[in-house]
């Protein structure tokens, strides 16, 4: 975490701070902390900065040591750090209870102090401890004495290569906290944990493992009511309301839910019970809160939208999909939602948002109905954190194996006039993106003429990682921005700009960022990219009654889509050679690269011509039907269904 001050003439009455967490770029959190002496148009002008161009996630907070998040995340640091030293648990053991299990990164505690480095985190709770003298439980934050060992030796975690875990060629060892010697890991005991791990949903594994009464459930159980009872009692000290921590930690500390709202999931009343059975002191609001709920079951963390523009406030799809008047159709795995003046949402509710018959056959018919209705346009997304995983390779294998391999041919067929069906729809159609789009994912993007996308968007065309080409249209695509992005149609020009796009392609290429897909090929120049990906879905729908209220028409028809003909594959077959002489791609990489090149070269054609868009698309279904028919493509996809890894054999 890093920690900016700014100050300005006084006379302009505005001074504060402001902290960001580390990495900023994927962890959300700003925290503002404004003075006395602060202008509140100052504070007001920060959050819109901070939330719409920096796509922060701001709290407000109070002028206290280490401020919200770094106050509590030290607090659940330091316990883990006791429960090694002083309770029996190993590194592991605590890692497994208070990581993705508990709804916290994979990092969890050690991993995380070790990231930090060791001496960091000394330093940062020497400093709280002695800024704290009225804080009930300061304690907690005396520096271990491993702790101090462990830096005096230099041992600092990942800067130093060594700290609580230790790398060893391909083995990870952990310390030793008795003997300071790093070991090979042992079996974890913690009896009844495994048929808890594979609960999916985060509040049923949180309610087991608290009534849980072996190792795994006393740690949990321990831990959380520490942590639970000492956020409630900083309000008011370093927070004014409960969802301003849990926000924070949400944000700061990538937990999934905050502490409060661990508290609700685990029932209010029996959490307060257990605190008063464990003698902790418990602040008056939440006496108090019991006594007005008459000990039912109490929320008493509400969703706390943070001020956005007044042109964009944030779609609750959530609460959208909750009223079933809201809901214009649906099958099992997407739905049609009306999210109001007259523009739908087509959602993806199918496992990875992939593109199963389901959505692909739902989609279709939403189209149906969008030519049909009142509707003025359509978006194109979903609430998760990834837009789509492409197709989805369970029913694609399963009709490989099966021989069906005309059912794959009809399948690519309805899915490439799909996708034609979107580019030239006479009503708007926006993609909404964020996360990754990959495959099928990154096809349906760009079919759509318009695409509003978060920065942290991670596209691209995949298909070479489970033995296949692109098939709906992504090769058509991205050979046509090719002969855009040139200087002229000189096949001189147009050849690096062909290179760079067999190449993204053949190597599976994953854009890091919105920008890079835009760079790539993969994403329009005319992408609307936002920082704060909490807008997306409000800016797509702005995006649509835009379009709809200018008198949209679709793009014209792709008739004249330059190809280079067979003197353009041999160079592309040239450096697929070169590739696997050299090491980096297999005997099946090459091959695959050499029907990529086939059809974005043209096929047979003998030199540079121009062609229609169906000409490609035809080539794209010859040259993708046959290869789910190949050995060693279908070991690919098994492989990736066993693994979710790309298997290069």
């Amino acid at each position: 975490m890093r920690s900016l001050k700014i100050v300005r003439n006084p006379s302009a009455s505005a001074f504060w701070e402001l902290t960001f967490f580390n990495p900023p770029r994927y962890l959300k959190l700003l925290e503002l902390i404004p003075t006395p002496d602060t202008d509140p148009l100052v504070l007001e002008r920060m959050q819109d900065f901070g939330e719409l161009h920096l796509g922060k996630g701001v709290v407000v907070a109070k002028d206290t040591p280490n401020f919200i998040a770094n106050r509590i995340g030290m607090y659940v640091t330091m316990l883990g750090l006791r429960a090694l030293t002083t309770q029996g648990y190993t590194i592991e053991e605590i890692d497994t209870l208070s990581g993705p299990l508990v709804g916290r990164p994979k990092s969890a505690t050690f991993r995380t102090a070790d990231l930090v480095g060791l001496d960091t985190l000394m330093y940062v709770t020497e400093n709280l401890y002695a800024a704290i003298p009225e804080d009930e439980r300061r304690n907690v934050f005396q520096v271990p004495e491993l702790l101090r060992k462990l830096v005096s030796t230099g041992t600092l975690g990942a800067k130093t290569g060594q700290g609580f875990y230790k790398k060893q060629k391909s083995e990870i060892l952990s310390l030793n906290p008795v003997t300071l010697a790093y070991e090979s890991p042992k079996t974890m005991n913690l009896p009844g944990l495994e048929p808890i791990g594979k609960m999916s949903v985060l509040g049923d594994r949180l309610r087991a493992l608290y009534h849980d009464t072996g190792r795994a459930g006393t740690f949990f159980r321990d831990s959380i009511l520490d942590i639970l009872n000492y956020s409630a009692n900083r309000i008011p000290d370093i927070a004014d309301s409960t969802t301003d921590i849990d926000l924070a930690m949400r944000w700061g500390f990538g937990w999934d839910l905050g502490p409060f709202e661990i508290w609700d999931a685990l029932g209010f009343e029996r959490v307060l019970g257990d605190m008063k059975a464990a003698g902790m002191v418990v602040p008056n609001w939440v006496e108090e809160l019991g006594k007005a709920t008459g000990g039912e079951h109490q929320v008493f963390v509400a969703p706390c939208p943070l001020k956005r523009s007044p042109l964009s406030p944030n779609i609750d799809l959530v609460a959208i999909a909750a009223n079933p008047a809201l809901t214009l159709w649906q099958n099992s795995e997407a739905a049609l939602l009306d999210i109001g003046d007259g523009v739908g949402l087509y959602e993806f509710r199918s496992k990875g948002n992939t593109l199963s018959l389901n959505v692909v056959k739902g989609l279709g018919e939403v189209l149906d109905l969008l030519e049909t209705n009142t509707l003025k346009g359509l978006v194109i997304g979903n609430g998760s954190a990834h837009f789509s995983g492409g197709a989805n390779l369970a029913e694609m294998g399963m009709m490989a194996q099966s021989g069906s391999l005309d059912g794959i041919a009809n399948l690519i067929v309805t899915f490439q006039t799909l996708l034609q069906r979107i580019y030239y729809f006479p009503k708007p159609i926006v993609a909404a993106v964020r996360g990754r789009a990959l495959g099928g994912g990154c096809e349906l993007v760009m079919a759509c003429p318009n695409v509003v996308a978060a920065a942290e968007t991670y596209i691209g065309l995949v298909e070479v990682a489970v033995g296949l080409i692109p098939g709906a249209g992504g090769i058509m695509r991205m050979t046509a921005r090719v002969a855009e992005r040139s200087a002229s149609e000189s096949p001189s020009h147009v050849q690096p700009f062909l290179k760079a796009a067999f190449e993204t392609i053949a190597t599976a290429k994953v854009s890091s960022s919105a920008y890079e897909g835009q760079a790539l090929g993969f994403l329009p120049f005319t992408t609307q990219i936002l920082m704060n990906g909490e807008r997306l879905l409000a800016v797509a729908k702005s995006t649509v009654l835009h379009l709809a209220d200018s008198g949209y028409v679709p793009p014209p028809e792709m008739n004249a889509i330059q190809v280079l003909g067979r003197p353009a594959r041999a160079l592309l077959d040239l450096g697929a050679y070169t590739f696997e002489q050299g090491g980096y791609a297999s005997e099946h990489d090459r091959y695959l690269a050499n029907r990529l090149a086939y059809v974005m070269t043209g096929g047979d054609l003998t030199a540079p011509a121009f062609v229609h868009e169906n000409y490609l698309l035809a080539l794209e279904r010859e040259n993708f039907i046959p290869l789910l028919g190949l050995p060693k493509t279908q070991e690919r996809v098994a492989h990736m269904l066993k693994t979710k890894k790309p298997l290069r054999n």
